[in-house]
């Protein structure tokens, strides 16, 4: 699977929505906030690569 970037656009309860930064209008991906970095928030950018999700700074 290619490497990709998202941005948290909400958190609700245990899950947060994530829409790639590199795509306008896709749809956005429901994940469980247990697979995110600690520290994720609205607004966070994060990098997907090797099943594993990283905050980019």
């Amino acid at each position: 699977m290619e490497p990709k970037d998202y941005i948290v656009t909400e958190i609700e309860s245990e899950y947060a929505y994530l829409r790639r930064t590199d795509v306008d209008g896709g749809a956005e991906l429901y994940i469980a906030l247990a697979l995110l970095p600690f520290g994720t928030d609205v607004g966070t950018r994060l990098h997907y690569e090797c099943m594993q999700y990283t905050i980019i700074k």
